[in-house]
């Protein structure tokens, strides 16, 4: 039996179990996947974990079982890929073929103190800390979120509609927040943000962060608790791995989505060098090619020179539960029916991986 081994059950992870099993897995091949959880997470709503809307069991998924599945529970410390083996828990697993799917960490851009002093929402464990820590704050405290990209603006619209007495303070580098999005569209989340009490510090420079202090341009300010949403790297055990990275840190691969000079290691998801930002819908498209490729490769037929480009449908973001906002084929959409076609979009996901 030749063993696929499968490193992370993140989106990109999942849909190459589910496109395999049961019915596309040869014979002769076995699946092991390993990931730390007992169940696949939905890292889009960690956001709402942490601000304490949503329940835990909410935003987690079974994997699929099978009798050719086998799963090891543990962390991954390293990949060696010369010697084609995954140490987990200073145990050593050999593979025939490998999936990297080990997602990414926060990135501090070297700001003294960021990794100490603030909290974070890129896992599940960090999220469930966070949401501990802003559900524990005093009325009236001040809590301040760095970075106000799509996870920075929906942690801290979540947070106003489950905790009204807290002070938030959204701290932005650029002219306005979600800069990568039509002007009209940052307008109207600004706005609301505006409405419902969120003060938007732009042009921030986070210069230091200590214990309850954050410096912006230098400057000291007070707050309760610091979140950090300002920006992601790949995974360490990635990071450390010596083959050729793009200037983020992720790995280049061949078009057929494995890293030169090792055809039998793919790479998918967050740490994938990819013409594309990072996220769930990414993960999926690749891992849809990243399954042809081995078919083709089990099959003994020619590998596909080449892929059309990824098709992705678009953003979508919320302001809280009623209120959202999106890009969906370069259209911007705002209010309600964002939000709901977001909310449908879970349910669906739930629906044919749970």
């Amino acid at each position: 039996m030749k063993n696929l081994v499968i490193v992370g059950g993140g989106y990109g992870g999942m849909r190459i179990l589910h496109r395999l099993l049961p019915n596309q897995l040869p014979e002769n091949i076995q699946l092991t996947l390993i990931d730390k959880n007992p169940y696949h997470c939905l890292k889009t709503e960690y956001y709402a974990l942490a601000a304490g809307t949503i329940s835990d069991q909410h935003i987690r998924v079974s994997f699929p079982e099978h009798p050719r599945l086998h799963i090891k529970y543990g962390e991954v410390s390293a990949i060696h890929l010369d010697k084609k083996e995954v140490i987990v828990n200073a145990e050593a697993f050999p593979y025939d073929e490998l999936i990297i799917g080990l997602g990414c960490e926060d990135k501090y851009h070297d700001v003294p103190g960021a990794d100490e002093y603030t909290s974070s929402i890129q896992t599940i464990d960090l999220a469930r800390n966070t949401y501990k820590m802003l559900n524990n704050l005093n009325a009236g405290a001040t809590v301040a979120i760095v970075g106000a990209g799509l996870s920075g603006v929906e942690l801290a619209s979540e947070l106003r509609e489950s905790r009204k007495d807290l002070k938030i303070k959204l701290y932005d580098r650029s002219k306005h927040i979600l800069s990568s999005f039509p002007e009209r569209l940052s307008n109207f989340v600004e706005k609301w943000f505006v409405d419902h009490g969120v003060e938007i510090i732009n042009h921030a420079n986070i210069t230091k962060v200590e214990q309850n202090l954050i410096y912006n341009h230098d400057q000291p300010f007070e707050c309760d608790a610091i979140v950090w949403t300002a920006g992601i790297q790949p995974n360490k055990v990635v990071g450390e791995l010596p083959i050729e990275k793009d200037s983020q840190g992720r790995v280049v691969l061949t078009p057929q989505h494995f890293i030169p000079n090792y055809e039998d290691a793919f790479v998918v998801g967050d740490c994938a060098s990819l013409p594309h930002a990072p996220s769930a819908q990414l993960a999926e498209a690749q891992a849809e090619q990243i399954v042809q490729v081995l078919l083709k490769k089990w099959h003994g037929e020619p590998l596909p020179d080449s892929f059309p480009p990824f098709k992705l449908k678009g953003v979508l973001g919320s302001l809280g539960k009623k209120q959202g906002f999106g890009l969906v084929n370069d259209h911007p959409l705002i209010g309600r029916v964002p939000r709901l076609l977001k909310s449908g979009l879970l349910w669906v996901y739930k629906y044919h991986n749970g």
